[in-house]
């Protein structure tokens, strides 16, 4: 006979199972990860689309959040994806809480699924998702081949997991735990919710469980009370990662969790009941818990999705909207209703443009007070504003990209061009501010630094410049005159003198021995040099209209209407 071992060996036994344990569980939540981002890289933008699509009326929205999260196999990038489209005005409260429900079915559809594929495939997954990752240069392909390593993985860790748990049955500490909670079904709901919350993963968790019942390490009545927990704890992450999300977005994982604590609170005092019934279906452990897990989410959906009205209601209730005008971050203009009219949408994107511009607008006037006052609250007041305009170039590229799916004419489709490309100038301009000249500033108060009262006027009078050339893009994009645009862009050649003429003044200060203008070069130069690129993007507005008007030669401005008559000129 072995020899026994002794308190202190058993304790370093058990350690080391402990141990496999969470590296093998660990193992799993990055497996699941590594399927996550392989569908997100290669169809990540058409499945945005596929829900853009299917947000129409509740029923649809279910059955988009059900698919998606069976390709994602993640109730929680689900989640985040419906908050984001909540959150831009893209879909109702109504919609994005019908997609949650089918999320969470789609996840218990996911386990389901898993226990049914045996673990040792897992080698075979491994070897063929690592020869099409390496083997092909294409980046779709190599997404798909990320994806079926992950899947590998999962069911590697699953096996790992099996390993480990057998023995730990014989560990004198953990039946005590055990009993404890089974004992106290609420404390093991809780205790599930916190575990599920750390890994940040639903799916890896019910699979971890389903695994612990099949080596006997678990009981099944401890485990479908873990179940309930595993569904509370699925809800906090959502809920984190939209804290600093608009209303509209917020309400989601709120309603989640609405949905998950009444069926928590319906479920619990009736497993004494449940479990019996589900062995009548399946007596086999695991998949008791397996069919559990599924029954729960389809009640959970069956009891909410006709309730879906009242729920989004009180949500509303819960966390108001801001008030308009109060958030000038959320757009204003962007209909949703209007992509059925893509005319009437690419105007609207248009208008909730201007509305960007004017924000710009106001960055623009205040860097100059800043570096006039040294404001540092002037500066982080500018700083927010970028954030503002950053929320609004994201909007009206996912409006513009959800109108591009419907019928556009040739026309159409420019103007959604043209309208995309100046938001993406006006965002650059938006980072300039934020990014380069409040840094300079910053730098400027942070120093003591005070510029030469020559250098800042020359500063100011090109600052002043950058701002009526904005004011003037703006009128371009709005009118597409071709005379406008002529004007603006020969603002080009007029700002790169203005920027010489300002250089070549500071040397001569410099030559000079002024003070200020030693201790301020570096910045005096950046400063222009940044004003400098803010104009460039604003004139590049009007390039596609002198483009389209025959009046640009090799990519540069005709320099007289009469070239255009004579040939000799334009060759």
């Amino acid at each position: 006979m072995g020899r026994r071992p002794t308190g202190k060996e058993a304790s370093i036994h058990g350690s080391g199972e402990l141990l496999s344990l969470l590296g093998a569980g660990a193992l799993l939540v990055w497996g699941l990860r590594m399927v996550r981002t392989g569908v997100l890289r290669a169809f990540g933008g058409d499945l945005r689309r596929s829900m853009g699509r299917s947000l129409r009326n509740r029923f649809a929205a279910f059955a988009a959040g059900l698919g998606i999260t069976l390709l994602l196999q993640s109730s929680t990038a689900t989640a985040l994806i419906a908050a984001s489209f909540a959150s831009h005005g893209l879909v109702g409260t109504g919609a994005a809480l019908a997609v949650m429900l089918g999320a969470d079915v789609g996840t218990s559809l996911v386990a389901q699924i898993f226990t049914f594929l045996p673990h040792g495939l897992s080698p075979f997954l491994i070897l063929v998702g690592v020869a099409v990752f390496l083997g092909s240069t294409a980046t779709r392909v190599r997404d798909l081949g990320r994806t079926v390593v992950g899947l590998g993985i999962m069911l590697l860790a699953l096996r790992l997991i099996s390993a480990a748990a057998e023995p730990m049955r014989e560990s004198p500490l953990l039946p005590q735990i055990l009993d404890a909670m089974q004992d106290a079904p609420i404390f093991a709901v809780l205790f599930a919710a916190l575990l599920t919350f750390l890994c940040t993963s639903s799916l890896a968790m019910i699979l971890l469980v389903i695994t612990l019942v099949t080596a006997g390490t678990v009981s099944v009545p401890l485990a479908l009370a873990m179940v309930l927990g595993i569904n509370l704890g699925a809800t906090f992450t959502p809920l984190l990662g939209t804290a600093n999300f608009a209303p509209e977005a917020r309400r989601v994982p709120v309603a989640n969790l609405i949905f998950r604590l009444v069926g928590v609170a319906i479920a619990l005092p009736l497993l004494p009941w449940i479990e019996p019934g589900l062995a009548v279906i399946e007596s086999t452990p695991w998949r008791e818990v397996a069919n559990f897990h599924t029954l729960f989410n389809v009640g959970v959906a069956l009891i909410f999705l006709p309730l879906i009205g009242p729920v989004a209601a009180l949500c509303t209730r819960l966390i108001p909207a801001a008030e308009r005008g109060s958030d000038p971050g959320k757009p204003q203009y962007l209909d949703p209703a209007a992509v059925e009219s893509p005319a009437v949408a690419v105007a609207n994107a248009a208008r909730e443009t201007l509305r960007m511009g004017d924000i710009v607008e106001k960055m623009l006037r205040q860097s100059l007070e800043v570096f006039r006052n040294d404001d540092r609250k002037l500066l982080r007041e500018v700083e927010t504003l970028d954030d503002e305009v950053d929320r609004l170039h994201e909007a009206i590229k996912l409006y513009l990209t959800e109108v591009s799916r419907e019928a556009l004419d040739k026309e159409g489709q420019g103007r959604s061009i043209d309208v995309i490309t100046f938001t993406t100038n006006l965002e650059h301009i938006g980072d300039i501010i934020d990014k380069n000249l409040m840094e300079l500033a910053a730098k400027k108060i942070k120093n003591r630094l005070r510029f030469s009262d020559e250098g800042f006027a020359e500063i100011s009078t090109m600052h002043q410049r950058v701002r009526n050339n904005l004011e003037l893009a703006l009128n371009v994009f709005v009118s597409g005159d071709v005379n406008l645009a002529r004007k603006l862009l020969e603002e080009k050649v007029v700002f790169r003198e203005l920027e010489r003429t300002a250089s070549q003044g500071h040397f001569a200060r410099l030559r000079s021995g002024k003070l200020e203008s030693i201790e301020t070069s570096s910045l005096h130069m950046d400063v222009l040099r940044d004003l400098k690129r803010i104009n460039s993007h604003l004139t590049s507005v009007a390039y596609p209209i002198l483009d389209a008007a025959g009046e640009l030669r090799q990519s540069r401005l005709v320099e007289n209407r009469a070239d255009l008559d004579d040939p000799e000129k334009i060759s």
